[in-house]
């Protein structure tokens, strides 16, 4: 049997991103939460380019992760895992070319959300009649790309682990919740939030003012909620009997 192409692999996963009802409900979703909370941004905050491109990342850190979850366990959702693997054997392949295709979709959006942020602050800057900030710092662009693709990351990561969409889904929803309130809990659960929350560890990178010790904490964070899981859902479907 000729073996199947990598890249038609990455193609077919793409495509079932945005072909089930859910992604098309989602990534509409996304696009008009986006412009909706730029321009309502831009009239409250000002034109500040910076700011209004960030505002973009509320709806990204809930809702990239959600479609990476639906692309990971659509095979098992629909039943079709069978066919897959009957198709391509090669288990791991399969894995790789689900993981890829939402992680560049997170990219595309932080690009998406910079195009929404300049005409709106320009057009805020006119209707306001102040002059509109354009400054941006140098790595935070590629800080905030890097962190919605980190994000989307552990929403593939529990969704190969645990092979169903609603578990995964609210494990990535709780997860920023209950972090919130063990921050809270004085010096200790700021420290272990500091550590062991992938959103509070990513919060130097989207801003573009990493250090040293930012860069360890946000490591740890990576390995415990994507590394970890990703390799151990990765080991559960590779020896699952698949029916």
């Amino acid at each position: 049997m000729t073996s199947i192409p990598f890249h038609r692999l990455l193609l077919v996963e793409t495509r079932k991103i945005f072909d089930t009802r859910s992604g098309k409900v989602l990534t509409a979703v996304l696009v008009a939460l986006t412009v909706a909370s730029v321009v309502g941004r831009g009239l409250v905050a000002g034109p500040r380019l910076f700011t209004l491109t960030g505002t973009a990342g509320i709806g990204f850190g809930i809702l990239l992760p959600v479609l990476a979850v639906l692309s990971v366990t659509g095979e098992w959702s629909h039943r079709t895992a069978l066919t897959t693997f009957t198709l391509e054997p090669r288990r791991t392949r399969v894995l790789a070319a689900k993981f890829l295709p939402p992680l560049a979709v997170a990219v595309v959006a932080t690009v998406f959300a910079l195009l929404v942020a300049v005409p709106a602050t320009a057009v805020v800057a006119a209707v306001r009649h102040v002059p509109a900030d354009w400054a941006v710092p140098p790595l935070a662009l590629p800080g905030m790309a890097a962190t919605f693709v980190l994000l989307t990351a552990m929403g593939s990561a529990f969704g190969l682990l645990s092979l169903n969409a609603p578990v995964a889904i609210v494990v990535c929803l709780t997860n920023t919740m209950l972090w919130s309130v063990v921050s809270r809990l004085g010096e200790t659960g700021r420290v272990l939030a500091e550590w062991f929350d992938l959103g509070n560890a990513t919060g130097p990178l989207a801003t573009g003012t990493m250090t040293g010790g930012d860069a360890v904490r946000l490591a740890t964070s990576v390995l415990l909620w994507i590394a970890l899981p990703a390799a151990l859902g990765a080991l559960r479907v590779s020896r699952a009997e698949i029916r």
